[in-house]
């Protein structure tokens, strides 16, 4: 049975997963993408 580590590192090296990688590494290129996600995080700070 795999555990769950080897299993993202198998999803990783499949296409799927080499293009979501990318997908994620564009989106964290993007000012906007990053604006959103600090806004977001700021949030969830203030909850606590």
């Amino acid at each position: 049975m795999a555990t769950i580590i080897d299993r993202v590192r198998a999803y990783l090296r499949s296409p799927r997963g080499r293009q979501n990688v990318e997908k994620a590494k564009r989106m964290a290129r993007d000012p906007r993408t990053r604006q959103k996600a600090r806004g977001f995080l700021d949030r969830l700070r203030r909850r606590r």
